[in-house]
């Protein structure tokens, strides 16, 4: 894929980190998904008041995010939602020797919000229908083609059978906290997203987790950037993968890989 003239790029650095805070020295960019920004900015928070350092997320689908990074942008750590996204950027050889690492886990559940039925409950299994909880409204899900949560949902629903009957009635967001704000804000009256999603918003409730076995294994690997690659780089990846990151993680309701 070609790069962008050089001034484009400067221009997406500006647009994405706010001025040219991602350049300067103590200021490690890490690309991260949707789904992790509650945690990873605690993550932030927690590795400058131990170093006094900048970890500075910027937070999109990871779909988007690893375009972003083929076409040059400026960050020095990238953690997808789903390998497939960080497959490709190795393939291209934009990460850096022996970086990789699964880092997180995580599961995907169907969501009501105030636009569904108070007393609405539903188990997801093959005999489920989702067209009738829906009613006339629609299933919000992160992009089903390019978003991981998306990835999984459709995965998952046509796993079970029910892709065919609700395909049709799927509103498609940007990423996975854009498909949580929908929900959240009653304009659909369920969907699916990722568990901790789901904590992460009291105005939702989880009405059943889908089956581990109906979709691929939702894996969070992390790896740093060839171009980003530095001791501060390699100090701030040590931080993401260690202990107090691992603590903070857990809290909000993630797996960690390898546990």
């Amino acid at each position: 894929m070609p790069r962008p003239p050089r001034a484009a790029l400067l221009s997406l650095s500006l647009v994405l980190f706010g001025g040219g805070a991602a350049l300067q020295a103590g200021t490690t960019t890490v690309f991260a998904a949707a789904s992790l920004k509650n945690a990873m900015d605690e993550v932030a928070a927690a590795y400058q008041g131990e170093t006094g350092n900048q970890m500075l997320p910027s937070f999109a689908g990871s779909s988007k995010l690893a375009r972003q990074i083929q076409q040059g942008a400026p960050a020095q750590i990238f953690v997808s939602a789903n390998p497939g996204w960080m497959d490709l950027l190795d393939q291209d050889s934009l990460l850096a020797k022996d970086s990789r690492t699964d880092l997180l886990l995580n599961a995907i559940v169907l969501i009501a919000g105030p636009g569904a039925e108070a007393d609405l409950a539903i188990k997801i299994d093959p005999q489920t229908d989702l067209v009738g909880a829906l009613h006339q409204g629609h299933l919000a899900m992160a992009l089903v083609d390019a978003v991981p949560a998306g990835i999984y949902g459709k995965a998952a629903l046509t796993s079970l059978g029910l892709w065919d009957g609700v395909a049709d009635r799927v509103a498609q967001a940007d990423n996975v906290r854009a498909a949580l704000r929908l929900v959240a804000s009653g304009e659909a009256p369920l969907g699916i997203v990722y568990a901790t999603d789901a904590a992460a918003d009291a105005s939702v409730r989880v009405l059943d987790t889908f089956p581990a076995d109906s979709h691929p294994a939702i894996v969070y690997p992390a790896a740093i950037l060839k171009e980003g690659d530095s001791a501060e780089t390699r100090t701030a990846f040590g931080f993401l993968t260690g202990d107090t990151a691992r603590a903070i993680f857990l809290r909000h309701g993630f797996g960690v890989a390898g546990d």
